[in-house]
């Protein structure tokens, strides 16, 4: 496997009078060992921002491998992506669909932007979210000519990957743009033939490679085939993205691509993996989502009679940590570098949960968002003017601002939405909360 950027920053044994600080000092490196290929823009290295050595080549090869027209390397994760994505978007019209589902990053470029959000609900599935039908996006496309596409996710933290091939059909055919945020779904390209990759249909999409490629945490990828957005998206780019871009990170981000490239038959045996750890969880008791991503293992502990936060608890005495539990579903989240050993260590602790007494509970239900939420308008919500006040005294009040749980980082309730009894109730009891002050929350003054 040749990697590009891996090769520059490997032989990176300079005497330093450039950034970063720690200058490869030897004490520090064995304290932070990847500082050894931590360095800057050199010309012996590259510049991300106007690539012509080992990053442009990277970039090059990653379009190549997962068949984009152009790919650009983020170390911001997938919200630098995001947010440049629809930077390109807001050419093409004022407005976009987005699903009520979509990450915070979404919702904040949104209101950076200046780009009214047109909010679509999917039906629901084991208390999860799904993606909305082909119809509903019709409808919308052909009620609002100023809406410039559909920025959809997929797949989700559960796993659902959206109908991408008809979401094509129905915006190629108005002449709008298809936009994904694919953060969760780098993997795909490797797997049965592609099948369910954003990149098979999205005119831009993003892949967080972190989330589930062996890449290092922010490690992501921009990807472009329509190339009249080339200018704006690049443009985008050069104002999301840092100025001091990890170069550690970029090689990691070129690595994990070429790395699933060449090792697609394992990718293959550990899907095969967790078919099998997925008929054993079920055979112990538990229902497992069903979902569409073999990389999202989501245990529904409700029909087994067992409270999910002890369930996790339990796991983490035994060194097991779960992506998240959101009071229903434990989620485990795998990756093309899970091994055998891992995932029976996984089957056989849930055993052992099915069998005790003390992790016994009834689920706290998942919020879902009420269909009836208002129509004060998102953009004119987050420009009223607007207050804190306390969260159990919201009640029936406009928000201002999004709040919800992370993970997953998805709005409960949005800014134009009312603030009801089920919004409160799952803010209040959430470890984790985005969106609050202090136990306040942001509401449009009266």
């Amino acid at each position: 496997m040749h990697c590009h950027i891996l090769e520059i920053i490997s032989a990176n044994n300079n005497v330093s009078f450039h950034t970063p600080g720690h200058k490869n000092e030897s004490g520090y490196c064995r304290t932070f060992p990847v500082a050894l290929t931590d360095t800057t823009e050199l010309s012996c290295t590259d510049d991300l921002s106007s690539p012509t050595g080992a990053i442009a080549c990277a970039q090059r090869d990653i379009a190549d491998i997962v068949g984009a027209k152009r790919s650009y390397i983020t170390t911001d994760g997938s919200t630098s992506g995001v947010m440049a994505m629809l930077y390109a978007a807001k050419g093409r019209g004022g407005k976009i669909i987005v699903p009520r589902n979509s990450h915070k990053s979404v919702w904040n470029a949104c209101a950076i932007l200046g780009l009214e959000p047109v909010i679509v609900q999917g039906g629901e599935r084991g208390g999860v979210m799904l993606p909305p039908s082909p119809e509903q996006i019709e409808r919308l496309i052909c009620a609002d000519e100023s809406i410039s596409g559909l920025m959809i996710t997929s797949p989700d933290y559960y796993g659902n990957i959206v109908p991408l091939k008809q979401y094509r059909e129905i915006l190629k055919k108005c002449g709008k743009l298809l936009i994904a945020d694919g953060a969760h779904g780098g993997h795909l390209a490797f797997c049965d033939g592609g099948q369910g990759y954003a990149g098979a249909y999205a005119d831009m999409w993003v892949d967080g490679v972190h989330k589930s490629m062996p890449a290092l945490t922010q490690g992501a990828i921009v990807h472009l085939n329509d190339l009249t957005l080339a200018d704006r998206l690049e443009e985008g780019l050069s104002i999301f993205r840092t100025s001091s871009p990890s170069f550690p990170i970029m090689a990691s981000v070129e690595y994990s691509v070429k790395y699933c490239d060449e090792n697609r038959q394992k990718i293959a045996q550990v899907m095969l993996m967790q078919a099998d750890v997925r008929k054993r969880i079920e055979n112990s008791g538990y229902k497992v989502y069903p979902s569409d991503d073999w990389t999202k293992l989501a245990v529904d502990v409700f029909y087994a009679g067992i409270d999910s936060a002890a369930a996790c608890q339990y796991l983490e005495k035994k060194s097991i940590y779960a992506e998240f539990n959101d009071g229903r579903y434990i989620l485990f989240y795998l990756s093309p570098m899970t091994d055998e050993a891992s995932l029976c260590r996984l089957v056989s602790a849930l055993e052992e949960i099915s069998q005790r007494q003390d992790v016994r509970g009834c689920f706290s239900p998942k919020f879902l968002p009420e269909e009836d939420r208002g129509n004060y308008g998102y953009l004119n919500a987050v420009n009223a003017p607007c207050e804190y006040i306390e969260l159990e005294e919201s009640l029936g009040r406009v928000c201002a601002a999004n709040a919800g749980v992370s993970p997953p980082c998805i709005p409960v309730v949005a800014a134009g939405e009312r603030i009801t009894t089920a919004v409160i109730s799952a803010l209040a009891g959430a470890d984790h909360c985005f969106g609050l002050e202090n136990g306040k929350i942001k509401v449009v003054k009266l």
